[in-house]
């Protein structure tokens, strides 16, 4: 089970750091690392609007509006001309943004 909320609060709440937050949930940094970067993206802040759950939470970390076909016109048309390998790699590292 996700453990996203605890991760949230632990860090906003209490001001931990990954490490820390990553020994108290039992699992890896690269995990706490990797929620709070979705967090951010997606505009999750401290505290959290009342009635959000797990599953909530995890819908508005989810982006299933961007698809690899948005990725790649938005990065086509910008001034970079990055490959293929590029694109998918970044779509799934959840580093494009699609307004």
């Amino acid at each position: 089970m996700r453990k996203t909320k605890e991760v949230l609060r632990l860090r906003f709440e209490l001001g931990l750091g990954q490490r820390a937050i990553a020994r108290a949930c039992s699992i890896s940094q690269g995990a706490v690392h990797n929620y709070l970067k979705k967090a951010t993206a997606a505009g999750i802040h401290w505290p959290l609007p009342e009635g959000w759950d797990e599953q909530r939470i995890e819908e508005a970390l989810r982006r299933p509006h961007l698809t690899l076909q948005l990725a790649w016109e938005e990065y086509r048309t910008g001034p970079e001309r990055p490959s293929r390998c590029t694109i998918h790699s970044a779509a799934r590292s959840g580093r494009l943004h699609c307004s």
